[in-house]
């Protein structure tokens, strides 16, 4: 191992690869055990939320439900659907993290941190293979799935995945001391979905209702995603400094109190 030769000390280059490593090693361990044992139960990944995405939009058309904005129905629920369903995945999976991977805490190089970050990333591009195959399916159905104005619908996208990491460390460090926590995030989600304005244009809503639910940082990106597809949508209740200081906030409370209690993490 090359060391700095007047102190003798690994150097940076050496720290960093044994970080590449480490991660390497979480991330393969998690593909392998996420789901059944084998790294291709990763595709499921991939596939519950799509499923989750296709059964809302078949279950809309066999109902004869009328487009709220826009003119297709599938392209107006696409653009509640892939921001929210995202943020649930990414911080739900996200949340157990620290619990599922337990175990790896034994071997000294690997910190929670480590375990963390890798369940980031395999969750972010379960997230933008997810996106890739429903844009794919729109296309191959007739319909227009890219938004007139590209680089909003990519910021809107990045900020959704930045919310669910923030919120998912944050619950993740939390769920490490207080198991239970796991369970009442859950439930949280089905506020948070309801909320979201999903199925619904939250812009058109009385002030009374609309305001408060604007506060929910994920119904910001929907709203936001939809300005970027229909050029006339109102972004009255569109935030972009709330919803990513949100994000940026849940993350930097989430890595500080994991460095602060990283000690009693160890500990178990």
């Amino acid at each position: 191992m090359a060391t700095n030769r007047r102190t003798g000390n690994p150097t940076i280059i050496d720290a960093l690869k044994r970080k590449k490593s480490v991660m390497s090693a979480v991330i393969l361990r998690d593909m392998r055990t996420r789901f059944f044992n084998h790294g291709l139960g990763f595709l499921v990944v991939v596939m519950w939320p799509l499923a989750h995405m296709m059964i809302l939009l078949l279950i809309a058309r066999l109902t004869g439900r009328n487009t709220p904005y826009g003119e297709s129905l599938n392209v107006f629920f696409a653009t509640g659907l892939i921001p929210t369903l995202a943020f649930m995945y990414v911080s739900r999976f996200m949340s157990y993290s620290m619990i599922l991977n337990r175990p790896m805490l034994a071997f000294p190089l690997v910190k929670p941190f480590d375990i963390m970050a890798g369940r980031a990333f395999l969750e972010i591009i379960a997230a933008c293979l997810t996106l890739a195959t429903m844009l794919t399916i729109l296309t191959l159905t007739g319909e227009d799935p890219i938004p007139f104005d590209i680089e909003q619908a990519v910021l809107a996208y990045m900020s959704v995945l930045l919310l669910a990491v923030g919120v998912g460390t944050l619950v993740g460090v939390i769920v490490t001391f207080f198991p239970p926590f796991v369970t009442v995030y859950a439930l949280s989600l089905i506020l948070i979905y309801l909320s979201s304005g999903t199925m619904l244009v939250v812009s058109q809503l009385p002030d009374q209702i609309a305001i408060p639910l604007s506060y929910n940082p994920v119904t910001g990106v929907v709203e936001w995603m939809r300005t970027a597809y229909f050029p006339t949508y109102s972004d009255r209740l569109v935030s972009k400094p709330y919803i990513i200081g949100f994000g940026l906030g849940a993350l930097f409370l989430g890595l500080l109190t994991e460095r602060v209690l990283r000690s009693r993490v160890l500990e178990g």
